[in-house]
């Protein structure tokens, strides 16, 4: 395969400029023709280079006149004049057949549905373009179609006319005031039911919001059209950012490559992230609805008013608008608990990605396939390298590093450097060390060392970022961390900054005229992407367990203690193993302690996940791992029996199903309640178990208690729960996802042989990206006891998905590669075994997308 690498380094403004484009869209059930027209000015010398991507070119058009097949060059991917003024007007036709198009990317149509996704190089895929973030220009879509079959044609903007058509066509023309780049366009045409609504902005103006979906599913709307005002509101509020045209549609479809797209005015939604009734989804669904409904919005500002550049920038969106998302979750639901779900994805996700070989800076300086580079790292731990600014220059510093960036660069396609650059002149602040956070990947680690004396405290801290595949030697990163003091009987005492800023190797700090020795918090609220090696006792993890005001911290300890717990246990043999007496008192107090969130006090009660406790090991042997992980949630569960059994029963019997965040709260506490009930004396507690499966009246009631009853032993009660579940749930889509998942993820042995034959299941479609992750995702990424099972069979089931998929959707058969990126964290036999199929299919013909994945991964960097 020819070297497709784009760097950085080479970026160069376009040779012309769009300053305008209309669309015409002939629509028909076997195929699509475009008619393009461009209005086109020289800015650079040297060809017009137009991007295109399995298009059918029927004419070319210069000025008015026919282009001649000498006068161009074609190309699979590109259409190039070299002779061009300086003015022009180019029409173009090109002809495309969406019924073929199982990427999802471009014009694709899926039930019955005309859709595009255009980000990232999706719009090539449609007509020949200027495909790249930096041109910008304003578009005017026409659109026709069958009418009966598809009476609702949307694109960006205001619909500015309409008409009726000869053979029972019709015809509309959209057009978007607002400059924008070919990533944001968008076309929806089909039979959708229309959820509407009215937001009134802060200076008065009246929007018209609506939701099309497919009819039906309109009551499923209501929880997405609230979150969308509440966004929009909030907006205002935090950032001042009202919303600039008349109408903002959202359209949910079934088949889509990502959660949502935010094009400009017209955002395209994953079915999974708009649809919601609390008996089809859970407290978590609607909590990721209200979230994503909020990132796509943001995105009008942080996206679309202000572009990027070029790919490399991603993040200057993505990051950006992650962490206004979280700030709104925050805002609008317990901010210590949503705190923690943002760590919890970063440790699980983004860190082994920057132990692994796909690491990359948050600003990557190069890329062969851009959608492999929609990461954890772009995107989450871009949030975070926001969020620090956030942190070390206060909300009003922040707030104002914000509204300068917005009047600068308001309609520009523009760099992460102008952002940082717009933070650094509201302040008057130096942040040039800093923004090795966007160039320097891998995930730095600070060792703290502390010594008390006379009244002085002095912390000794040393930071360290271990080599990546781009870079060996890293400089030192400026870190803000958050800290508290505690006396000795938990008050919090006075200090004059409680942000300590590490941006040496080395570096000391003391405190003087202390009357005690005081217990040390770090880390506050994740004041940075770290990892903190700090050697606390296991009396100071108790002591900042139960005085702890920060949600975060206060976990964080519970966690470590924990981890530290099942680390002693797998040094030990078994038959030595055991769990310290005083993390079970202090974990029973928080079961009991109603002084606490409902929330926070189950999150306090969940034990690491695997990854977490992978992330401290050198070598990974996945059996023991969760051999002793079963031995520590057996044990919790039978040391907190009687007082998980007694709360459940209190919070079952005060049940009162409404969906706000205390009863978000209260369900999650129960059913942690259950969970333990069920690990300690499963045969005692499968009546309950049952019992809640058959009267929930939410699906987070039903599903908590159907994913332990897949776990059971008892095989005739899990397969009638598997039977019922699906005979309830049939004809509901989203719901029968959840059905894959929770037995993709069941830790029974032989779950790798009921996924296999789940494929075969009338309800799994491997065309359905929504249906490929809720099962064979679910399975490579949320299983590891099964999918790394001894004998490799995991690996192999895998490798041979890969090959089918990757025919029929690179995208995703790229990112279901991504457990293959994390294989030399394991130990040697699994290693070996995962470089077996790595292998295989390095020898194979793949696409560009999961070729990248496979390349790189069979990289042996020494780092």
């Amino acid at each position: 395969m020819p070297d497709t690498t784009v760097y950085l380094k080479n970026y160069q403004p376009p040779f012309f400029s769009v300053e305008t484009i209309n669309l015409n869209f002939d629509l028909y059930d076997d195929h699509a023709l475009i008619s393009n027209e461009l209005k086109l000015t020289r800015q650079h010398e040297g060809p017009l280079h137009l991007c295109g991507d399995e298009l059918e070119l029927v004419s070319v058009h210069m000025n008015g006149q026919k282009l001649d097949q000498s006068e161009y060059i074609l190309q699979p991917d590109a259409l190039i004049i070299e002779n061009c003024p300086d003015e022009l007007t180019l029409n173009i036709v090109t002809r495309i057949y969406p019924q073929k198009n199982t990427q999802l990317s471009g014009l694709y149509r899926s039930n019955h549905l005309f859709c595009t996704q255009c980000e990232a190089e999706g719009f090539r895929r449609i007509t020949y373009f200027l495909d790249r973030p930096d041109v910008l220009t304003t578009y005017t879509t026409r659109i026709s179609a069958e009418k009966k079959q598809y009476p609702i044609l949307l694109s960006n903007g205001n619909l500015i006319d309409a008409g009726d058509a000869e053979d029972g066509r019709h015809w509309v023309v959209w057009k978007d005031p607002f400059k924008k780049p070919s990533y944001l366009f968008a076309l929806v045409a089909g039979n959708l039911a229309c959820v509407r609504d009215q937001f009134v902005t802060c200076s008065g103006r009246s929007i018209d919001l609506r939701i099309y979906v497919e009819p039906g599913n309109e009551d499923k709307c209501t929880h997405a059209m609230e979150s969308l005002k509440k966004s929009m509101r909030w907006d205002e509020e935090v950032y001042g950012r009202e919303y600039d045209l008349d109408i903002f549609m959202i359209v949910a479809v079934s088949d889509f490559n990502m959660g949502a797209m935010e094009n400009k005015g017209l955002n395209i939604f994953n079915s999974k992230y708009i649809l919601a009734r609390p008996d089809t989804a859970t407290d978590q669904d609607f909590a990721d609805v209200e979230g994503v409904v909020a990132h796509e919005y943001f995105h009008n500002w942080t996206g679309n008013r202000v572009t990027c550049r070029d790919w490399f920038q991603l993040s200057l969106k993505e990051g950006l608008t992650v962490f206004r998302d979280q700030e709104f979750s925050r805002d609008m639901n317990s901010r210590d608990v949503n705190r923690i779900m943002d760590v919890r994805v970063l440790r699980n996700s983004q860190f082994p990605e920057d132990a692994g070989t796909m690491a990359h800076p948050v600003r990557p300086e190069a890329y062969q396939e851009i959608n492999n580079f929609y990461t954890a790292t772009v995107y989450n731990k871009g949030a975070e390298v926001i969020r620090m600014q956030h942190t070390l220059l206060g909300k009003e510093g922040f707030r104002r590093g914000m509204d300068l960036y917005f009047n600068r660069h308001d309609g520009q396609a523009v760099t992460i450097d102008d952002f940082v650059a717009a933070m650094e002149d509201a302040n008057h602040i130096d942040l040039t060390q800093f923004k090795r956070w966007y160039s320097q990947a891998g995930t730095p680690e600070v060792l703290v060392t502390s010594n008390y004396a006379q009244g002085e405290l002095t912390l000794k801290m040393q930071q360290y970022c271990p080599p990546t595949p781009e870079c060996h030697d890293k400089k030192p990163f400026h870190i803000p961390i958050r800290f508290a003091l505690f006396d000795s009987k938990g008050q919090q005492l006075a200090i004059e900054n409680e942000i300590l800023e590490l941006k040496e190797k080395e570096q000391s700090f003391t405190f003087k005229g202390l009357s005690e020795k005081p217990v040390l918090s770090l880390l506050r609220e994740f004041s940075a992407p770290i990892k903190l090696k700090q050697n606390l006792s296991q009396d100071e993890l108790l002591f900042l367990l139960k005085y702890e005001v920060d949600g975060f911290a206060k976990w964080d300890a519970a966690q470590n203690l924990i981890i530290n717990s099942i680390k002693d246990c797998l040094n030990l043999h078994a038959n030595k193993w055991q769990i310290p007496s005083a993390l079970i008192s202090a974990l029973k107090h928080v079961l009991l302690d109603e002084s606490l969130d409902a929330d926070l006090r189950a999150e306090l009660l969940t034990p690491p996940g695997f990854e977490d406790i992978a992330m401290q090991l050198e070598s990974v042997d996945v059996g023991a791992v969760e051999k002793a992980r079963d031995f520590f949630h057996q044990q919790l569960g039978w040391y907190l029996y009687e007082e998980a059994q007694m709360l459940y029963q209190q919070l079952w019997t005060s049940e009162d199903h409404r969906m706000n965040g205390p009863a978000y709260g209260r369900r999650k506490l129960r059913n942690v309640c259950l969970w333990l009930m069920m690990k300690a004396k499963e045969s005692a507690a499968l009546d309950k178990c049952q019992q809640q499966f058959i009267a929930a009246q939410t699906m987070t009631d039903q599903i908590a208690s159907f994913s332990l009853l897949v776990n059971s032993t008892n095989q005739g009660l899990r397969e009638q729960a598997i039977e019922d579940f699906y005979k309830q749930w049939s004809k509901e889509d989203l719901v029968l996802d959840k059905w894959f998942t929770i037995q993709a993820i069941s830790e029974l042995p032989e779950t790798l042989n009921h996924v296999k034959m789940l494929l075969k299941h009338s309800a799994f479609s491997i065309k359905n990206p929504n249906k490929v992750r809720a099962l064979i995702g679910a399975f490579c990424m949320g299983n590891p006891r099964n999918f790394h099972a001894i004998d490799g069979s995991g690996y192999s089931f895998l490798a041979e998905i890969l090959v089918t998929l990757d025919k029929i959707n690179p995208q995703i058969a790229a990112r279901l590669a991504n457990p293959f990126t994390r294989w030399k964290r394991y130990d040697q036999h699994r290693q070996r075994l995962m470089r077996e199929q790595l292998e295989r299919l390095g020898k194979m013909e793949l696409s560009r997308d999961l070729a990248e994945v496979i390349s790189k991964s069979l990289l042996v960097n020494e780092v």
